[in-house]
């Protein structure tokens, strides 16, 4: 089976439609999918739930997304860079479901190992717990969280091999792993496509089995999302 496309546009046609969830590897600006992400916006589709640590920022990441209206939920840990993700929210036009960030990674990665749920200390007595079922284990309270399991998720990695093996770059490995796990259909960005066999078994830090689609961007932006630079 070839998972090599052409483009980013080519990659998702056939798999992303209106009104699914969306899972989008990245922190903040750093390791997100960008051609992909720009080949959803141009897709068209809508109603979309994106699971996504946080929401880019304006004009970039998924802020072009928020800026085509075509999300309709998110579920993030933090959106806190994004004007019009704040505009949208507070005039009651999108959807937030906050998680806290390790339960976030963790709902990921038990969704695509197959678990269905899973309990947990964190948010316990706050209103994450809300509504949900909780139990006590050894005498202390947790709070069960059920996994997600994304439609379509697209991920960001330095490396594959044509089996859709994965090597990550340090910090920019961060969700896209457990983003991938999720997946029912995943596709992943690469800077570089290698033959089978040019990636040492070692080095492989995500499996082809989580891999569908392979699409190449040797030019990617990089964007930093916040410089600091030290005063001369």
């Amino acid at each position: 089976m070839n998972k090599v496309y052409a483009s980013a546009a080519e990659a998702l046609a056939g798999v992303v439609r209106d009104g699914q969830t969306i899972a989008v590897g990245g922190f903040g600006l750093c390791g997100i999918p960008e051609a992909l992400i720009a080949a959803l916006r141009d897709s068209g589709a809508k109603q979309l739930t994106c699971i996504s640590n946080n929401a880019g920022v304006d004009g970039f990441g998924l802020g072009q997304l928020l800026a085509t209206r075509q999300i309709r939920k998110m579920i993030s840990s933090y959106v806190g860079e994004n004007k019009e993700f704040e505009r949208q929210y507070l005039a009651g036009e999108l959807e937030l479901e906050f998680t806290p960030q390790g339960t976030l990674a963790e709902k990921l990665r038990a969704g695509g190992s197959g678990i269905p749920a899973f309990f947990t200390k964190t948010g316990v007595g706050t209103i994450v717990a809300d509504g949900k079922e909780t139990r006590e284990f050894n005498g202390e309270t947790y709070v069960m969280e059920q996994s997600l399991v994304s439609d379509v998720a697209i991920v960001k990695a330095q490396k594959a091999d044509k089996a859709g093996n994965l090597v990550f770059r340090r910090t920019a490995r961060n969700f896209n792993p457990v983003c991938a796990m999720s997946g029912k259909v995943t596709i992943a960005e690469v800077e570089e496509i290698v033959e089978i066999g040019e990636i040492d078994p070692d080095d492989v830090h995500l499996p082809g089995i989580f891999v569908h689609r392979i699409v190449l961007n040797t030019n990617p932006e990089k964007r930093i999302e916040q410089r600091t630079v030290r005063a001369k």
